[in-house]
């Protein structure tokens, strides 16, 4: 998701200290962005470590399936109004005091969601704990263009892209062998201590820009009404949609509509206030555009491939949420091993080639992948798996490097939220579609496979007779186990082969982004922290 600033303003509490952009990596500020790293490592990791326990989490509070989904969403809801809210508050306040308090609060919230006791107080703290926390991810990304010097980006780019990219992909491990190994609980426990560690540090060491309170005089309160009703309503939408039929819903067709009227609000005061909540004319800064194009597709492709590989493996395969975890971690790993190397080439080449490139991969990945079968293991998805994890690095730092590098620092923490929203967004509006589409496609290759399995087709009655003789122990309820396993079998074949269509849809929308690569500029190569 993403942060947003006003126009242009008074930029002391803005610009850089000399010292930030001095030559050389400060010792004390690389310390400082670790633990900032950190911090937004466990905001983006808590989504996934709890999506992959939600069953466990459900029985523990004794909640229903539908009750259960607001736990997710109320988190992603909250976490969407505060990225963008977050670049005005970080200017207001200081990137100090605004992260060590989104830290703390995130903390606390952990805790207060390991007490809850039933599924209405789960959801109150996972909002909280999502709006809180949501400043972390967007403030990272502002700071580091901030405090480092261009010609020192190589190094701390690709600590940002690990991050960002490695917590969504290795998360359901986690989760699964927290939840497996102790109780759900610890989904949110874990985060306690290393949350009280960054606060405090934080707290004490960033020192790099000053808090500029004149920009609360004129808050523009009504656009932050409108950004929070047209940004809520729409996520609401997007992730219930899927599972209530889209507009077949009354709630969603009024959710529908509060986003619409949200979004006139918003954009009015956007382009109207005084002193708007989000300062939409940084994109006009082509390569902050476009960039936020292609994270946007990056959010598909990196939530929508994290989201359909657990849904074979389950589904299909019969996996447990910590073998799901254990099958994907290839990803995880392929990504430490590119970060180094995707650094040192981000000096050396067109960082529009290794866009391409990391495009390019994931469309082989997801090529390869559209010839899943119900057999497919762990040996099979291996190489999709080691191509997205090499793409998602060789795309995605030079990516934000591209994106965000040629933006002047009065205006940084305004883009650096709005550029994070799209890739949450994209992820938000790639899994609405994805859903959407494996039911769609699941009910047309059903309705394709009844007609193949029906009687008079001789393959399907000697398939039935042979089901009918494994039941036999079974006496008179044979021919009606024998059905059943059929219909069964017929589901999941059905399955695979609407995920296969969804991998070819994806191979076909990272192709495209290949091409629309050389309408990005190619950002210079010298310079230091100011110099964009």
């Amino acid at each position: 998701m993403s942060t947003v600033s006003i126009a242009a303003r008074p930029v002391a509490a803005l610009t850089p200290t000399p010292a930030a952009a001095a030559p050389g990596l400060d010792t004390r500020k690389l310390i400082t962005f670790i633990f900032m790293v950190f911090g937004m490592f466990m905001a983006i990791l808590d989504i996934q470590i709890v999506s992959a326990s939600l069953a466990e989490i459900q029985a523990g509070l004794s909640a229903s399936s539908e009750e259960v989904a607001w736990v997710q969403t109320s988190y992603l809801i909250a976490e969407v109004i505060m990225i963008p809210l977050s670049g005005i508050l970080s200017r207001a306040f200081s990137t100090r005091y605004l992260f060590a308090f989104s830290c703390a609060g995130f903390t606390l919230m952990s805790f207060m969601c390991s007490t809850a006791t039933d599924i209405n107080q789960m959801i109150v703290w996972r909002a909280l704990q999502g709006f809180i926390g949501g400043a972390m991810i967007p403030t990272v990304f502002a700071s580091s263009y901030m405090i480092f010097p261009k010609e020192k980006q190589p190094i701390i780019a690709p600590l940002i892209g690990l991050v960002a990219t490695l917590a969504p992909t290795i998360g359901p491990t986690v989760g699964g062998y927290l939840t497996d190994l102790f109780s759900w609980h610890w989904l949110f426990l874990v985060n306690v201590v290393p949350g009280i560690i960054v606060t405090i540090a934080t707290y004490f060491l960033i020192d790099f820009d000053k808090p500029d309170t004149s920009l609360l005089q004129k808050f523009d309160w009504t656009g932050l009404f409108g950004m929070a009703v047209f940004l809520g309503a729409m996520e609401y939408v997007l992730e219930e949609g899927p599972q209530k039929n889209w507009f077949d819903e009354n709630v969603i067709v009024w959710s529908a509509a509060a986003s619409i009227v949200g979004c006139i609000i918003f954009f009015w005061r956007a382009f109207t206030a005084p002193q708007p909540i989000v300062d939409l004319t940084v994109f006009s800064n082509r390569n902050l555009a476009m960039g936020s194009i292609f994270s946007f597709v990056m959010g598909i492709g990196l939530y929508g491939l994290t989201y359909i590989y657990p849904v074979y493996l389950a589904n299909v395969r019969g996996y447990s949420s910590l073998q799901i975890g254990e099958t994907m971690f290839v990803s995880g790993l392929c990504m430490f091993v590119a970060a180094p190397i995707v650094g040192r080439l981000m000096g050396k080449i067109d960082p529009r080639i290794m866009i391409g490139v990391g495009f390019i991969g994931f469309a082989i990945g997801t090529w390869q992948a559209s010839l899943i079968t119900k057999d497919w293991d762990f040996w099979e998805l291996l190489v999709p798996q080691m191509l997205r994890g090499f793409s998602l690095m060789t795309a995605m730092v030079p990516i934000n490097n591209v994106a965000l590098g040629t933006v002047p620092p009065s205006k940084l923490k305004n883009a650096s939220g709005l550029f994070n929203l799209t890739r949450n967004l994209g992820g938000a509006v790639g899994l609405a579609m994805i859903n959407t589409m494996i039911n769609n496609r699941w009910d047309l290759h059903l309705q394709r496979l009844h007609e193949s399995v029906a009687w008079g087709h001789v393959q399907a009655e000697e398939m039935m007779t042979n089901l009918t003789g494994a039941f036999a122990s079974m006496g008179s309820d044979a021919a009606m186990s024998a059905t059943k396993q059929l219909a069964r079998m017929v589901r999941r074949e059905a399955l695979v082969m609407s995920l296969a269509d969804v991998f070819l849809a994806l191979t076909v929308l990272f192709v495209v982004l290949v091409f629309v690569t050389p309408l990005m500029q190619r950002p210079a190569r010298k310079g230091g922290g100011d110099a964009h």
